[in-house]
């Protein structure tokens, strides 16, 4: 990595920033190059064009673009851009101290930015605009914004930041749209084909960032839109398969998996889970065969259960009678020994 800055700023490290207008101590801004008065400023949900550069506290360049564009709001970059966008005028040159709180935290962003590490920015804001709207884009631009979402939306599934991720996709979706305003134009069938392979790979990303959230409605949703798209697409009948087996729907959970293991026969997942429900099923079906009857089934033969019969003597014949007999002719069988021992 390169040392010190190079490009786009003339720029002093970690200088004293005096009552910034943007300070909440970890977060301090100074302006300067102020801008014009009476120069707007951009507004939450509006696209802005940023210069950038960002250094670590031994000046080495971790960040730099020329043109950063993003949206205000949406999870572009990280908080700390957005919050002083928010704050500059058009034109204006700004100095931005910002914590590790509000730029990569306590996982950094591997190779370069350690873990708690605070940034330095010099930034200059070129330009700002209304959010443009998808359907008044070319398809290749949308293409193009979608899949810088749908990137940005793993970036933030990589830290487990899954909330963040759900809706970096949803954006992403918002803009891998064919759609027009025109109803009588229509997309190439490669750009057709193309923009539903994204759309794939956002609603399965989907899928797995609500599942972590525990949004299991959500992913069972977004996994029948994958299906809707791609029939064949096993981890999207995996992932259906198994919500449904979990909210106990077995018959068409085991004709999904079923499905899946047809495409992937070899997947110890989708045998496991298939496993999973055999057992469930065979459980309720031992719950349904065996089933307490209600008292009322009862009311005409209840007096049997209250007081028990007598017992029945076995063919008529006491154990005690048999026993008191025995026990007399051993009496006599010793008695006749006896007498005719004296004899």
């Amino acid at each position: 990595m390169a040392k010190g800055l190079v490009d786009l700023f003339p720029l002093p490290v970690f200088p004293p920033l005096p009552q910034p207008p943007v300070d909440n101590r970890l977060l301090r801004k100074k302006v300067l190059q102020a801008s014009p008065e009476n120069v707007l400023t951009p507004a939450w949900g509006q696209e802005v064009t940023l210069k950038m550069q960002g250094v670590l506290e031994d000046r080495t360049v971790v960040e730099k673009d020329c043109k950063l564009v993003f949206i205000i709001g949406e999870g572009d970059v990280n908080q700390a851009l957005e919050e002083c966008a928010i704050s500059m005028m058009q034109g204006e040159i700004a100095l931005l101290l910002a914590d590790s709180q509000y730029t990569y935290g306590h996982l950094g962003r591997e190779p370069d930015i350690p873990a708690w590490a605070p940034l330095l920015y010099q930034l200059q804001l070129l330009d700002f605009r209304e959010k443009p709207d998808p359907l008044s884009l070319p398809i290749p631009e949308r293409i193009r914004i979608g899949n810088q979402k749908r990137e940005r939306g793993n970036f933030y599934f990589q830290r487990e930041e899954y909330s963040m991720a759900a809706q970096a996709y949803c954006m992403a979706l918002d803009m891998l749209t064919t759609r027009t305003y025109d109803s009588q134009s229509c997309a190439a069938e490669e750009e057709e084909e193309e923009v539903n392979d994204y759309r794939v790979k956002c609603l399965n990303n989907l899928a797995a960032a609500q599942l972590k959230l525990g949004q299991f409605d959500e992913a069972l949703h977004s996994s029948r839109d994958v299906l809707f798209l791609d029939p064949q697409n096993v981890k999207a009948l995996f992932r259906k398969g198994k919500l449904l087996s979990d909210r106990g729907e077995y018959e068409e959970a085991m004709e999904t998996l079923k499905k899946a293991l047809k495409l992937e026969p070899s997947t110890k997942a989708i045998h496991a889970e298939l496993s999973k429900l055999v057992k469930r099923q065979a459980g309720e079906s031992e719950t349904e065969s065996w089933q307490a009857k209600p008292a009322e089934m009862f009311v005409e033969n209840i007096a049997p259960f209250l007081t028990p019969p007598p017992k029945k003597k076995p063919f008529g014949i006491s154990w005690k009678f048999l026993l008191g007999a025995l026990v007399v002719a051993l009496g006599s069988l010793v008695t006749s020994v006896v007498l005719t021992a004296r004899n």
